[in-house]
Protein backbone atom coordinates (compact mmCIF):
# COMPACT_ATOMS: atom_id res chain seq x y z
CA UNK A 1 0.00 0.00 0.00
CA UNK A 2 1.27 3.40 -0.58
CA UNK A 3 -0.15 7.06 -0.19
CA UNK A 4 -1.47 9.28 -2.62
CA UNK A 5 -1.69 13.10 -1.72
CA UNK A 6 -4.60 15.26 -3.67
CA UNK A 7 -3.47 19.25 -4.09
CA UNK A 8 -5.13 22.00 -4.40
CA UNK A 9 -5.89 22.15 -7.80
CA UNK A 10 -4.92 25.02 -10.28
CA UNK A 11 -8.66 26.35 -10.62
CA UNK A 12 -7.68 28.44 -13.54
CA UNK A 13 -8.00 32.81 -14.15
CA UNK A 14 -4.35 33.47 -11.68
CA UNK A 15 -6.57 32.19 -9.04
CA UNK A 16 -4.19 31.83 -6.03
CA UNK A 17 -6.20 30.41 -3.19
CA UNK A 18 -9.55 29.29 -2.61
CA UNK A 19 -11.67 28.74 0.52
CA UNK A 20 -12.62 25.35 1.59
CA UNK A 21 -16.57 25.59 1.47
CA UNK A 22 -17.37 21.77 1.98
CA UNK A 23 -16.17 18.23 3.23
CA UNK A 24 -18.27 15.27 1.27
CA UNK A 25 -16.21 12.29 2.57
CA UNK A 26 -14.30 11.54 6.00
CA UNK A 27 -11.20 10.61 7.46
CA UNK A 28 -11.82 6.41 6.83
CA UNK A 29 -13.97 6.39 3.90
CA UNK A 30 -13.05 4.51 1.05
CA UNK A 31 -14.06 6.72 -2.51
CA UNK A 32 -13.70 5.31 -5.70
CA UNK A 33 -12.02 7.59 -8.98
CA UNK A 34 -14.12 10.27 -9.98
CA UNK A 35 -15.99 10.56 -6.51
CA UNK A 36 -16.70 14.08 -5.06
CA UNK A 37 -14.43 15.25 -2.33
CA UNK A 38 -14.82 18.91 -1.66
CA UNK A 39 -16.37 21.70 -2.79
CA UNK A 40 -14.26 24.67 -2.53
CA UNK A 41 -14.93 28.78 -3.36
CA UNK A 42 -13.13 31.59 -5.73
CA UNK A 43 -14.52 34.91 -5.61
CA UNK A 44 -17.25 33.69 -8.77
CA UNK A 45 -18.14 30.52 -7.92
CA UNK A 46 -18.15 27.02 -6.26
CA UNK A 47 -16.42 24.75 -7.45
CA UNK A 48 -16.58 20.65 -6.89
CA UNK A 49 -13.20 18.74 -6.32
CA UNK A 50 -13.61 15.23 -8.09
CA UNK A 51 -10.79 11.95 -6.64
CA UNK A 52 -8.13 10.94 -9.20
CA UNK A 53 -7.93 8.04 -7.70
CA UNK A 54 -9.28 5.27 -5.42
CA UNK A 55 -8.15 4.70 -1.70
CA UNK A 56 -9.30 5.43 1.95
CA UNK A 57 -8.81 8.66 3.36
CA UNK A 58 -6.41 9.62 5.68
CA UNK A 59 -6.49 12.83 6.69
CA UNK A 60 -8.21 15.39 5.53
CA UNK A 61 -6.16 18.94 4.92
CA UNK A 62 -8.16 21.94 6.14
CA UNK A 63 -11.60 22.09 8.12
CA UNK A 64 -14.90 24.92 6.17
CA UNK A 65 -14.19 28.46 6.28
CA UNK A 66 -10.21 27.83 5.68
CA UNK A 67 -8.76 29.44 2.80
CA UNK A 68 -6.37 27.72 1.11
CA UNK A 69 -3.36 28.05 -1.17
CA UNK A 70 -3.51 26.40 -4.68
CA UNK A 71 -1.07 23.43 -4.66
CA UNK A 72 -1.42 22.85 -0.79
CA UNK A 73 -2.69 19.66 0.60
CA UNK A 74 -5.95 19.10 0.46
CA UNK A 75 -6.09 15.54 1.37
CA UNK A 76 -4.28 12.45 2.11
CA UNK A 77 -5.38 8.76 0.49
CA UNK A 78 -3.86 5.16 1.14
CA UNK A 79 -3.86 3.52 -2.00
CA UNK A 80 -3.07 0.30 -4.22
CA UNK A 81 0.57 0.67 -5.41
CA UNK A 82 3.61 2.86 -4.53
CA UNK A 83 1.34 6.05 -4.38
CA UNK A 84 2.71 9.45 -5.21
CA UNK A 85 4.04 10.74 -1.98
CA UNK A 86 7.76 11.10 -3.19
CA UNK A 87 6.60 13.39 -5.88
CA UNK A 88 4.51 15.50 -3.31
CA UNK A 89 7.13 15.71 -0.71
CA UNK A 90 10.13 18.20 -0.67
CA UNK A 91 12.42 18.41 -3.26
CA UNK A 92 15.41 16.11 -2.50
CA UNK A 93 19.14 17.31 -1.27
CA UNK A 94 21.52 17.15 -4.19
CA UNK A 95 22.97 14.17 -5.12
CA UNK A 96 26.39 15.22 -3.98
CA UNK A 97 25.05 15.34 -0.30
CA UNK A 98 25.17 12.65 2.03
CA UNK A 99 21.79 9.95 2.37
CA UNK A 100 19.41 11.79 5.06
CA UNK A 101 16.71 9.78 6.62
CA UNK A 102 13.16 10.83 5.00
CA UNK A 103 11.61 13.30 6.57
CA UNK A 104 8.33 12.43 8.27
CA UNK A 105 5.42 14.08 6.08
CA UNK A 106 4.11 17.50 7.80
CA UNK A 107 1.27 16.40 10.43
CA UNK A 108 -1.72 16.53 9.16
CA UNK A 109 -5.01 17.47 11.08
CA UNK A 110 -7.62 14.36 11.31
CA UNK A 111 -11.33 15.13 11.60
CA UNK A 112 -12.57 12.48 14.25
CA UNK A 113 -13.33 9.42 13.28
CA UNK A 114 -16.86 8.35 11.88
CA UNK A 115 -19.55 6.65 14.51
CA UNK A 116 -20.33 3.00 13.82
CA UNK A 117 -22.95 2.91 10.96
CA UNK A 118 -26.46 2.21 12.76
CA UNK A 119 -27.02 -0.37 9.59
CA UNK A 120 -23.64 -2.27 10.74
CA UNK A 121 -24.01 -2.32 14.22
CA UNK A 122 -27.72 -2.68 15.22
CA UNK A 123 -28.36 -2.20 19.23
CA UNK A 124 -31.52 -2.82 21.04
CA UNK A 125 -33.38 0.62 21.96
CA UNK A 126 -32.97 -0.44 25.75
CA UNK A 127 -29.48 -0.54 25.45
CA UNK A 128 -28.14 2.31 23.78
CA UNK A 129 -25.83 5.20 25.29
CA UNK A 130 -27.18 7.79 26.61
CA UNK A 131 -26.74 10.54 23.85
CA UNK A 132 -24.53 13.01 24.36
CA UNK A 133 -25.45 16.72 25.06
CA UNK A 134 -23.81 18.04 22.29
CA UNK A 135 -22.61 15.90 19.05
CA UNK A 136 -19.98 17.20 17.18
CA UNK A 137 -20.74 18.36 14.55
CA UNK A 138 -18.69 20.60 12.38
CA UNK A 139 -19.28 24.56 12.98
CA UNK A 140 -22.74 25.52 11.19
CA UNK A 141 -23.37 22.54 10.24
CA UNK A 142 -27.03 21.81 10.12
CA UNK A 143 -28.22 18.67 11.58
CA UNK A 144 -29.82 15.68 9.21
CA UNK A 145 -33.66 15.04 9.66
CA UNK A 146 -37.00 14.96 8.18
CA UNK A 147 -39.57 17.92 8.39
CA UNK A 148 -41.73 15.54 10.05
CA UNK A 149 -38.97 15.15 12.22
CA UNK A 150 -37.79 18.65 12.39
CA UNK A 151 -41.89 19.61 13.08
CA UNK A 152 -41.71 17.64 15.89
CA UNK A 153 -38.96 18.74 17.36
CA UNK A 154 -40.10 22.31 17.18
CA UNK A 155 -43.38 21.01 18.90
CA UNK A 156 -41.71 19.44 21.28
CA UNK A 157 -39.14 22.41 21.78
CA UNK A 158 -36.33 20.63 21.13
CA UNK A 159 -33.03 22.05 19.59
CA UNK A 160 -32.12 18.99 16.81
CA UNK A 161 -28.36 20.80 17.26
CA UNK A 162 -27.76 19.13 20.59
CA UNK A 163 -29.68 15.94 19.32
CA UNK A 164 -27.52 12.46 18.19
CA UNK A 165 -28.32 11.17 15.24
CA UNK A 166 -28.13 7.08 14.76
CA UNK A 167 -29.39 6.81 11.04
CA UNK A 168 -26.92 7.46 8.26
CA UNK A 169 -24.88 9.83 8.21
CA UNK A 170 -26.15 11.17 12.01
CA UNK A 171 -29.42 12.02 10.50
CA UNK A 172 -32.35 12.12 13.57
CA UNK A 173 -34.91 9.82 13.52
CA UNK A 174 -38.63 9.94 15.81
CA UNK A 175 -36.63 7.43 17.58
CA UNK A 176 -33.49 9.60 18.71
CA UNK A 177 -36.39 12.85 19.75
CA UNK A 178 -37.69 10.40 22.18
CA UNK A 179 -34.04 8.98 23.26
CA UNK A 180 -33.22 12.34 23.79
CA UNK A 181 -36.14 13.01 26.00
CA UNK A 182 -35.82 10.02 27.92
CA UNK A 183 -32.35 10.85 29.04
CA UNK A 184 -32.87 14.38 30.03
CA UNK A 185 -32.50 16.17 27.49
CA UNK A 186 -33.73 19.97 27.42
CA UNK A 187 -36.59 21.60 26.20
CA UNK A 188 -37.23 25.02 25.41
CA UNK A 189 -40.25 26.55 27.11
CA UNK A 190 -43.15 28.09 24.93
CA UNK A 191 -44.88 30.99 25.31
CA UNK A 192 -43.49 33.92 27.07
CA UNK A 193 -40.76 32.14 28.97
CA UNK A 194 -37.08 33.88 28.53
CA UNK A 195 -34.37 32.51 26.74
CA UNK A 196 -30.83 32.21 26.84
CA UNK A 197 -29.49 30.24 23.90
CA UNK A 198 -27.36 31.25 21.98
CA UNK A 199 -25.87 29.84 18.20
CA UNK A 200 -22.61 31.20 16.77
CA UNK A 201 -22.61 30.90 12.81
CA UNK A 202 -19.55 31.02 10.70
CA UNK A 203 -19.70 33.15 8.04
CA UNK A 204 -17.98 31.15 5.29
CA UNK A 205 -18.38 30.18 1.87
CA UNK A 206 -21.11 32.31 0.11
CA UNK A 207 -22.12 33.93 2.73
CA UNK A 208 -18.76 35.05 3.42
CA UNK A 209 -18.35 36.23 -0.22
CA UNK A 210 -21.72 37.86 0.02
CA UNK A 211 -20.92 40.11 2.90
CA UNK A 212 -17.42 41.27 1.49
CA UNK A 213 -19.43 41.98 -1.93
CA UNK A 214 -21.97 43.86 -0.40
CA UNK A 215 -19.61 45.79 2.00
CA UNK A 216 -17.21 46.80 -1.03
CA UNK A 217 -20.12 48.05 -2.66
CA UNK A 218 -21.58 50.30 0.00
CA UNK A 219 -18.10 51.55 1.11
CA UNK A 220 -17.09 51.94 -2.67
CA UNK A 221 -20.11 53.52 -4.45
CA UNK A 222 -22.03 57.00 -3.28
CA UNK A 223 -25.90 55.24 -3.80
CA UNK A 224 -29.09 57.16 -4.34
CA UNK A 225 -32.12 55.58 -5.11
CA UNK A 226 -35.09 56.71 -7.03
CA UNK A 227 -38.80 55.10 -6.81
CA UNK A 228 -41.57 55.49 -9.78
CA UNK A 229 -45.38 53.57 -9.16
CA UNK A 230 -46.38 51.61 -12.69
CA UNK A 231 -49.53 51.10 -13.72
CA UNK A 232 -49.14 47.24 -15.36
CA UNK A 233 -52.91 46.51 -16.02
CA UNK A 234 -52.50 46.11 -19.77
CA UNK A 235 -48.86 44.46 -18.94
CA UNK A 236 -50.53 41.77 -16.94
CA UNK A 237 -53.53 41.37 -19.37
CA UNK A 238 -51.14 40.66 -22.26
CA UNK A 239 -49.31 38.42 -19.87
CA UNK A 240 -52.40 36.17 -19.23
CA UNK A 241 -53.74 36.14 -22.61
CA UNK A 242 -49.87 35.07 -24.37
CA UNK A 243 -50.21 32.36 -21.48
CA UNK A 244 -53.31 31.15 -22.18
CA UNK A 245 -52.34 31.01 -26.26
CA UNK A 246 -48.81 29.79 -26.25
CA UNK A 247 -48.04 28.37 -22.72
CA UNK A 248 -48.22 24.62 -23.90
CA UNK A 249 -46.12 24.98 -26.34
CA UNK A 250 -43.69 27.88 -25.44
CA UNK A 251 -43.69 27.83 -21.96
CA UNK A 252 -45.13 30.50 -19.35
CA UNK A 253 -43.66 33.66 -19.03
CA UNK A 254 -43.96 35.63 -15.93
CA UNK A 255 -43.51 39.31 -15.45
CA UNK A 256 -39.77 39.15 -15.89
CA UNK A 257 -39.01 38.46 -19.40
CA UNK A 258 -40.98 41.88 -20.28
CA UNK A 259 -38.85 44.02 -17.74
CA UNK A 260 -36.20 42.55 -19.24
CA UNK A 261 -37.26 44.04 -22.30
CA UNK A 262 -38.51 47.50 -21.33
CA UNK A 263 -34.50 48.04 -19.74
CA UNK A 264 -33.12 46.40 -23.51
CA UNK A 265 -35.58 48.61 -25.45
CA UNK A 266 -34.49 51.68 -22.83
CA UNK A 267 -30.96 51.51 -22.49
CA UNK A 268 -30.76 52.24 -26.05
CA UNK A 269 -31.16 55.66 -25.03
CA UNK A 270 -29.38 55.70 -22.15
CA UNK A 271 -26.01 53.69 -22.88
CA UNK A 272 -24.57 55.40 -19.32
CA UNK A 273 -26.08 53.25 -17.44
CA UNK A 274 -25.64 49.84 -18.86
CA UNK A 275 -21.86 50.42 -17.80
CA UNK A 276 -19.28 49.47 -15.53
CA UNK A 277 -17.29 51.48 -13.56
CA UNK A 278 -13.11 51.19 -12.61
CA UNK A 279 -12.75 53.38 -9.87
CA UNK A 280 -9.32 52.38 -9.73
CA UNK A 281 -8.60 53.29 -13.47
CA UNK A 282 -11.58 56.10 -13.51
CA UNK A 283 -12.76 54.35 -17.05
CA UNK A 284 -16.32 53.66 -17.54
CA UNK A 285 -16.86 50.90 -19.88
CA UNK A 286 -20.58 51.33 -22.01
CA UNK A 287 -21.84 48.04 -23.30
CA UNK A 288 -23.57 47.73 -26.28
CA UNK A 289 -24.99 44.11 -25.47
CA UNK A 290 -27.40 44.07 -22.39
CA UNK A 291 -25.58 41.21 -20.09
CA UNK A 292 -28.61 41.45 -17.31
CA UNK A 293 -27.72 40.10 -13.77
CA UNK A 294 -30.74 38.81 -12.11
CA UNK A 295 -30.31 38.55 -8.85
CA UNK A 296 -31.85 34.68 -7.32
CA UNK A 297 -32.10 33.59 -3.69
CA UNK A 298 -30.57 30.06 -3.25
CA UNK A 299 -30.58 27.76 0.29
CA UNK A 300 -26.58 29.00 0.44
CA UNK A 301 -27.69 32.81 -0.43
CA UNK A 302 -27.72 35.51 -2.85
CA UNK A 303 -26.80 34.61 -6.54
CA UNK A 304 -26.61 37.01 -9.55
CA UNK A 305 -26.44 34.64 -12.59
CA UNK A 306 -26.06 36.33 -16.22
CA UNK A 307 -28.41 36.32 -18.73
CA UNK A 308 -26.10 37.65 -21.70
CA UNK A 309 -27.32 39.05 -24.45
CA UNK A 310 -30.53 39.45 -23.72
CA UNK A 311 -31.52 41.79 -26.45
CA UNK A 312 -30.70 39.23 -29.02
CA UNK A 313 -33.55 36.87 -27.64
CA UNK A 314 -37.46 37.54 -27.29
CA UNK A 315 -39.50 37.00 -24.52
CA UNK A 316 -39.90 32.83 -24.40
CA UNK A 317 -35.92 32.74 -24.91
CA UNK A 318 -35.45 35.22 -22.04
CA UNK A 319 -37.87 33.39 -19.56
CA UNK A 320 -36.45 30.10 -20.59
CA UNK A 321 -32.96 31.16 -20.56
CA UNK A 322 -33.49 32.77 -16.79
CA UNK A 323 -35.33 29.56 -15.76
CA UNK A 324 -32.31 27.75 -16.33
CA UNK A 325 -29.85 30.00 -14.77
CA UNK A 326 -32.26 30.15 -11.75
CA UNK A 327 -31.90 26.56 -11.26
CA UNK A 328 -28.51 26.31 -11.72
CA UNK A 329 -27.64 28.58 -9.06
CA UNK A 330 -30.18 27.12 -6.47
CA UNK A 331 -28.41 24.02 -6.97
CA UNK A 332 -24.89 25.34 -6.43
CA UNK A 333 -24.10 24.52 -10.24
CA UNK A 334 -23.83 27.66 -12.43
CA UNK A 335 -20.22 27.98 -13.59
CA UNK A 336 -17.94 30.96 -13.16
CA UNK A 337 -19.36 32.33 -16.35
CA UNK A 338 -22.44 32.23 -15.80
CA UNK A 339 -21.99 34.58 -12.55
CA UNK A 340 -20.15 37.35 -13.92
CA UNK A 341 -20.09 40.00 -16.64
CA UNK A 342 -23.23 41.27 -16.00
CA UNK A 343 -23.71 44.94 -17.03
CA UNK A 344 -26.82 46.01 -14.89
CA UNK A 345 -28.96 44.16 -12.83
CA UNK A 346 -32.55 43.05 -12.04
CA UNK A 347 -33.41 41.95 -8.90
CA UNK A 348 -36.86 41.35 -7.43
CA UNK A 349 -38.70 39.56 -4.82
CA UNK A 350 -41.50 38.28 -5.98
CA UNK A 351 -45.01 38.69 -3.93
CA UNK A 352 -42.43 39.47 -0.87
CA UNK A 353 -40.87 42.39 -2.74
CA UNK A 354 -42.52 44.64 -0.67
CA UNK A 355 -43.68 48.65 -0.90
CA UNK A 356 -40.40 50.23 -1.75
CA UNK A 357 -36.86 48.76 -1.19
CA UNK A 358 -33.11 50.05 -1.77
CA UNK A 359 -31.52 47.77 -3.69
CA UNK A 360 -27.74 47.83 -3.32
CA UNK A 361 -25.44 48.25 -6.93
CA UNK A 362 -23.74 44.81 -7.92
CA UNK A 363 -19.81 46.65 -8.30
CA UNK A 364 -18.72 47.75 -10.60
CA UNK A 365 -22.22 48.57 -12.25
CA UNK A 366 -23.57 51.79 -11.68
CA UNK A 367 -27.41 50.80 -11.49
CA UNK A 368 -29.69 48.28 -10.36
CA UNK A 369 -33.60 47.90 -10.99
CA UNK A 370 -35.95 46.57 -8.18
CA UNK A 371 -38.88 45.18 -8.83
CA UNK A 372 -41.77 45.55 -5.86
CA UNK A 373 -44.65 43.15 -6.04
CA UNK A 374 -47.94 44.30 -7.52
CA UNK A 375 -51.16 44.78 -5.86
CA UNK A 376 -54.74 46.48 -6.87
CA UNK A 377 -54.79 49.45 -5.49
CA UNK A 378 -58.07 52.39 -6.54
CA UNK A 379 -56.54 54.61 -9.16
CA UNK A 380 -58.30 57.68 -10.29
CA UNK A 381 -58.51 57.68 -14.09
CA UNK A 382 -60.18 59.87 -16.21
CA UNK A 383 -61.90 61.38 -13.38
CA UNK A 384 -63.23 57.69 -12.29
CA UNK A 385 -61.83 55.73 -9.22
CA UNK A 386 -61.25 52.49 -11.06
CA UNK A 387 -59.54 49.29 -9.80
CA UNK A 388 -55.55 49.00 -10.93
CA UNK A 389 -52.86 46.62 -11.13
CA UNK A 390 -49.97 48.88 -9.60
CA UNK A 391 -46.11 48.13 -9.21
CA UNK A 392 -43.27 49.82 -8.06
CA UNK A 393 -39.76 49.51 -9.03
CA UNK A 394 -37.30 51.04 -6.68
CA UNK A 395 -33.79 51.62 -8.08
CA UNK A 396 -30.16 52.52 -6.89
CA UNK A 397 -27.49 54.22 -9.28
CA UNK A 398 -24.18 54.86 -8.88
CA UNK A 399 -23.68 59.22 -8.41
CA UNK A 400 -20.27 59.55 -9.31
CA UNK A 401 -21.48 58.47 -12.51
CA UNK A 402 -25.33 58.78 -13.29
CA UNK A 403 -26.88 62.30 -12.44
CA UNK A 404 -30.51 62.02 -11.11
CA UNK A 405 -32.04 63.71 -14.11
CA UNK A 406 -30.49 60.73 -16.35
CA UNK A 407 -32.11 58.06 -13.45
CA UNK A 408 -34.85 59.56 -13.41
CA UNK A 409 -35.72 60.03 -17.22
CA UNK A 410 -34.57 56.31 -17.61
CA UNK A 411 -37.19 54.95 -15.07
CA UNK A 412 -40.03 56.97 -17.00
CA UNK A 413 -38.90 55.52 -20.58
CA UNK A 414 -38.93 51.78 -18.38
CA UNK A 415 -42.40 53.06 -16.99
CA UNK A 416 -43.67 54.29 -20.71
CA UNK A 417 -43.07 50.80 -21.75
CA UNK A 418 -44.20 49.43 -19.42
CA UNK A 419 -47.57 50.83 -19.41
CA UNK A 420 -48.01 50.40 -23.21
CA UNK A 421 -46.91 47.28 -23.76
CA UNK A 422 -47.28 46.97 -27.31
CA UNK A 423 -44.41 49.69 -27.41
CA UNK A 424 -41.86 46.85 -26.12
CA UNK A 425 -42.04 45.74 -29.29
CA UNK A 426 -41.84 48.49 -31.99
CA UNK A 427 -38.37 49.29 -33.01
Amino acid sequence: MGTHIIKMPDIGEGIAEVELVEWHVQVGDEVHEDQLLAEVMTDKATVEIPSPVAGKILALGGVPGQVMAVGGELIRLEVEGQGNLKEAAQPKAPEEAPAQPAAKPAPVAEAPKPAPRAESKPVAPASRPAPTPAPRRAPGEKPLASPAVRQRARDLGVELQFVQGSGPAGRISHEDLEHYLEHGGATIASGYAARHDEHQIPVIGLRRMIAKKMAEAKRRIPHFSYVEEIDVTDLEALRVHLNAKHAAARGKLTLLPFIARALVVALRDFPQLNARYDDEADVITRYGAVHLGVATQSDAGLMVPVLRNAESRDLWGNAAEVARLAEAARHGKASREELSGSTITLSSLGALGGIVSTPVINHPEVAIVGVNRMVERPMVVNGQVVVRKMMNLSSSFDHRVVDGMDAAAFIQAVRALLEHPATLFID
